[in-house]
């Protein structure tokens, strides 16, 4: 039905009652108005922000619009982040291809700049801006500061060096004074706590100098070329520096401390003072006893050899049932009794000998005493090197590898013809608990109970043994486990039965030509006891405090017996802090001669 507005605005008028002028406005001209009022909300659509309407239509392009908007204020950190991820991935699939395009090395100069811009902000927000909270950001490295200053250092060695920047004499000299405050500033600091208060001014005035740089001098390939030289030469010192510092450690290592060689020169000389009968040990009818504890200890250092003795007297149970059967050579033998004299360790047993008293022990018994003799050897371990020079022979370049003493280890039937059983010591391990246990081990029927060191991939059989030998390839696994000297339990008896010395002399002859392995006696170890290792409990024997700082308290703590294999041995100045303590607790450095050569 069609309505006629004009007929029902005369009938509105002509009313007068206010109630029914409402009600004629709610059935008919409320419909109307509530119609349009749609129409217009589906059109457009209010907007709070700026109290307008917008064409619904137009809306989408809008919050496009918006969305671009904020893409371009995305903050020059997040371009940054975004910049160098993409930097990284051009600079993967380039590979080492020395010719780099022009656009990465542009885009990779502008990434290290927003990279450093990133870091300078942190690190002044981070000097200006100081929160209640103590707790320290874990996000953080403890010397993200510090690296930042130093690469500040090197940007500016860049700028020095270029061309387009050298020919400033304003520029260079305001430069240099900048690296001298920065330097000045960073001193020898390790982490950022080390940092004075006005270093980050110092930061900022060198970052506004480097950017004067960057303006002098735009050419971003130029600066690339630069910084690759740089590394480059870097890199080289690092190598020969490497390299000096494995000679040095190696000719530490080989070296015999002032004290150490004072110790033994004063024991020397006190013990041809005193008379005969004073030189002989108490308890000897204990020495060929099959009941009591053996100890095996060659060795040349007095003073390591008495740390061992003194560690293993100290945590025994039974002290009195320990027997310590010590062989050294003709020139500590008088320090080494003298010391064991004056400093007799409680109700245990001591017996030092003299290797050259060994008169079986000759070059036609021993081919190894007829190698270590011949000038090949000599000339094969001891070829002339310069310092810092590091040839394939440097590391055996140690006496013990020259020395027959290092090689008694296979022939403990001939010098304990009445024992049964003897546990081997290096003079370079501290006792930590009571090693009684160790001869009531079964080793059934295998000779050579020790710890494998499986664990470690350097320790397998083909980083000794040479495996492109025939001879080595057919007869053994190149991953079978290894094991360590140092504590070692043998069964003299099934030595004996198995005719191990034997072994070791045929092994030996075919190694004259040295194809089979190189050095040491770890090597003709594994091959001698080749399937006749008893593998003990890890804790009786834990290695590596000689070279490895990694390994663990907890580990130690269990020990009964830990091993400073390798150069840092912790009667030198060079050996491992933190693992010093366990050897110089059974030092006594109030001891009279110890006093005497300054020992501490």
């Amino acid at each position: 039905m069609r309505v006629n507005m004009k007929r029902i605005i005369g009938i509105t008028i002509r009313i007068r009652n206010p109630l029914l002028l409402l009600l004629l406005f709610l059935t008919l001209v409320a419909p109307f108005v509530l119609t349009i009022s749609l129409f217009f909300a589906d059109t457009y659509e209010f907007i709070p922000n700026n109290s307008t309407f917008i064409p619904k239509d137009n809306l989408n392009e809008s919050v496009d619009g918006e969305r671009l908007r904020k893409d371009r204020d995305l903050t020059e950190e997040t371009k940054g982040v975004f910049l160098i991820k993409e930097v990284t991935r051009e600079r993967q699939e380039a590979g080492d291809k020395e010719n780099v395009k022009s656009r990465t090395n542009d885009r990779a100069m502008l990434a290290i700049e927003v990279e450093a811009k990133q870091e300078a902000q942190k690190f002044g927000k981070r000097e200006l801006t100081k929160t209640k909270s103590k707790k320290p950001d874990e996000h953080l490295l403890a010397d993200t500061r510090v690296r930042y200053l130093k690469d500040e250092l090197i940007r500016g060695r860049l700028f020095l060096s270029l061309l387009g920047t050298r020919s400033n004499s304003h520029f260079i000299k305001e430069l240099r004074g900048r690296m001298k405050d920065v330097q000045k500033a960073l001193g020898d600091a390790i982490s950022d706590a080390d940092l004075p208060k006005n270093a980050y001014n110092k930061l900022k005035a060198m970052d506004q100098t480097l950017a004067k740089g960057k303006q002098i001098h735009d050419d971003c390939t130029a600066i690339v070329r630069k910084l690759r030289a740089m590394i480059y030469s870097t890199e080289e010192q690092l190598r020969v520096y490497q390299k000096q510092a494995l000679f040095l450690t190696h000719l530490t290592a080989k070296t015999v401390p002032k004290g150490l060689h004072c110790l033994t020169l004063r024991l020397s000389t006190e013990y041809y003072s005193i008379n005969s009968s004073a030189q002989q040990f108490p308890n000897q009818e204990n020495l060929d006893d099959p009941n009591l504890f053996h100890y095996a200890l060659f060795s040349d250092n007095v003073l390591a050899t008495a740390v061992v003795v003194n560690s293993t007297v100290t945590n025994a149970n039974d002290p009195s049932k320990h027997v310590f059967h010590i062989v050294t050579d003709k020139l500590n033998y008088a320090a080494m009794r003298m010391w064991f004299l004056v400093n007799p360790p409680g109700m245990a047993t001591i017996q030092v000998q003299n290797i050259d008293e060994f008169t079986w022990l000759n070059a036609s018994y021993s081919p190894v005493l007829k190698q270590l003799a011949s000038q090949n050897t000599i000339d094969y371990y001891y070829k002339t090197h310069k310092a810092g020079e590091s040839g394939p022979n440097l590391k055996f370049q140690n006496p013990k590898y020259l020395s027959i003493m290092n090689h008694l280890r296979f022939y403990l039937p001939e010098i304990f013809p009445k024992l049964s059983k003897v546990v081997f010591l290096d003079d370079d391990i501290v006792v930590q608990k009571d090693l009684s246990g160790l001869w009531s081990i079964d080793l059934k029927g295998k000779v050579n109970g020790a710890v494998e060191t499986c664990g470690e991939k350097f320790h397998r059989f083909d980083r000794y043994l040479n495996f492109l030998n025939p001879i080595i390839a057919k007869n053994f696994d190149p991953r079978a486990c290894g094991w360590a000297y140092g504590m070692n339990v043998f069964d003299l008896e099934e030595w004996k039965k198995q005719n191990i010395t034997q072994v070791y002399h045929s092994w030996q002859n075919l190694n004259d030509e040295r194809q089979l392995w190189k050095l040491g006696t770890l090597p003709p170890g594994l091959i001698t006891f080749w399937k006749r290792v008893y593998a003990l409990e890890k804790s009786w024997h834990v290695l590596g405090l000689g070279y490895n700082p990694s390994v663990s308290q907890k580990e130690i703590e269990r020990a009964a017996v830990i091993h400073y294999n390798g150069n840092l041995k912790p009667w030198l100045e060079m050996g491992i802090p933190k693992f010093r303590g366990y050897w110089s607790r059974y030092v006594d450095y109030d001891q009279s001669y110890m006093r005497d050569c300054n020992m501490s």
